[in-house]
């Protein structure tokens, strides 16, 4: 399932301020120092130089749509991109872990020349063991781009709130700028406290600072700050709790800022060591501070977890939810998850077919509260060690009851790729990808393709485990 915490209202006309740039690089810096300083003081100066994976990359993408226009006006070019990386990975079990990757370069427009800019993306996930017990994390999240529909980029959490990784590939926001360039920053930084006092029971506190800036005066900007509590409590081996609780302060350039207030609760029953059935209750209130209406949503539901195997899990959810504004509107509609992931060392794919609402702020358009299906899947398989493939395929039905237009879209997307390891410091990828957009509403209609050739240069060792970040999952963290 997807539920969403982001906080925001929709965008109105009046007055643009020129965006800000973040400094969001000495984020970065400053905790490759401060939470790696017991990998330098206990380690000689060859050890810390192994910790390095130094890379970089060449790659031209062809688009015939680079705007997302509508099919009568649409624009080709080649985009030519260089840019060299460095990933620092430190790890040491029960003291700290580092992992760290930066990139940038200089997007280069063949045929429009204007359009050309420099880019970068970074990605951070770090601990520090204060004690046993007690766990320090520090996340960041960074990246400069023209991407006309932004990647996910939220962290993936389990339903009791554990830290699973990164997001799966090639999952978007649901806003799309279309038409026009639009260079955007996005920072997210999040320090969180995690004491545990059991093998299942945790306490934690997380603090999530999201900045946006948009360099295109059409957009405006906003910013995020959330304080995060979370308990997880197990009384036996087969029953446990988890409570949850957001409230996240949302300031936006022209819109009304908002206060927002979450409020999750979980019980979970195993019955072995294979199969849980849990019941869930979620409650949002969303308070704007102007005459936007307020609104809550209400939403129950049960389901039940199954580990086939050690590398097979699925998850079977289902409920009803009710979104009910102070000027007597309502939305409804089921609430469903129903996902099957596969990890294996050759074979790994996720499956997921899930609805119900999505909450679409602090990006370019602040969509606000929609309802939404969705199926999605992807697939990687590794044909030999040097050889392998991803497919990626997603389509979503999508609703905005806050749009005066009664807008309703289809949206798809389709990618398939393939990397070649030549020798162990070279790989060679190709990929392709069809997506687009059928609206009731002609001018959000969309079609492209696009194709990338890549070649990568890196140290031996070197995988890309920070970046990406594409959020698909159940908290909201």
């Amino acid at each position: 399932m997807r539920y969403r915490w982001e906080r925001g209202g929709t965008m109105k006309g009046g007055r643009m301020v020129r965006a800000r740039r973040i400094g969001g690089v000495k984020w970065m810096l400053l905790t490759l120092f401060f939470v790696g300083i017991p990998s330098f003081v206990h380690a000689d100066i060859n050890d810390i130089l192994l910790k390095f994976y130094p890379y970089a990359t060449v790659q031209e993408e062809y688009s015939n749509n680079i705007f997302l226009s509508p099919n009568q006006s649409k624009i080709t070019d080649y985009i030519t991109t260089v840019y060299p990386g460095l990933r620092f990975f430190d790890l040491k079990p029960g003291g700290y872990g580092i992992d760290l990757d930066f990139s940038g370069g200089y997007n280069y427009y063949a045929k429009n020349n204007d359009l050309s800019y420099w880019g970068y993306q970074g990605r951070l996930n770090s601990w520090y063991a204060l004690t046993s017990s007690l766990n320090f994390r520090l996340r960041d999240y960074l990246i400069r781009s023209d991407a006309a529909r932004e990647n996910q980029y939220q962290n993936l959490y389990d339903a009791q709130g554990q830290f699973i990784g990164n997001t799966l590939p090639d999952q978007y926001l649901l806003s799309t700028v279309r038409g026009v360039q639009a260079i955007y920053v996005r920072n997210v930084v999040e320090p969180s406290l995690e004491y545990r006092f059991g093998r299942e029971n945790l306490v934690s506190l997380l603090y999530r600072n999201n900045i946006y800036r948009n360099e295109n005066p059409l957009f405006e900007n906003s910013t995020e700050n959330s304080i995060n509590p979370l308990l997880n409590y197990w009384f036996d081996i087969h029953n446990g709790i988890t409570l949850e609780y957001l409230i996240s302060f949302g300031h936006f350039q022209v819109s009304d800022d908002t206060l927002s207030q979450t409020v999750r609760s979980r019980y979970t029953y195993r019955v072995d060591p294979k199969l849980s059935l849990f019941g869930e209750f979620v409650f949002i209130n969303e308070h704007y501070i102007g005459p936007t209406a307020d609104y809550n949503v209400y939403t129950p539901t049960g389901g039940v977890e199954y580990r086939f195997s050690p590398t097979l899990t699925g998850t079977l959810q289902g409920g009803y939810f009710w979104q009910k504004t102070d000027n007597s509107s309502e939305t409804s509609g089921p609430f469903f998850n129903v996902s099957l992931a596969q990890r294996g060392q050759q074979t790994s794919y996720n499956l997921a077919l899930n609805g119900g609402y999505n909450r679409d702020y602090f990006d370019a358009q602040n969509l606000g509260f929609v309802k939404y299906y969705q199926a999605y899947g992807t697939i990687n398989h590794n044909f030999t060690g040097r050889l392998s493939g991803r497919l990626t395929g997603s389509i979503e039905k999508t609703w905005y009851p806050a749009e005066s237009d009664n807008r309703k879209d289809w949206i798809w997307d389709t990618r398939a790729g393939v990397s070649y390891m030549l020798f162990q410091w070279l790989t060679l990828s190709l990929e392709a990808a069809y997506r687009g957009t059928n609206s009731n509403i002609p001018s959000n209609d969309y079609t492209e393709f696009s194709a990338i050739f890549r070649i990568t240069l890196a140290r031996p060792g070197y995988q890309p485990g920070v970046m990406g970040g594409p959020t698909f999952g159940p908290i909201y963290r």
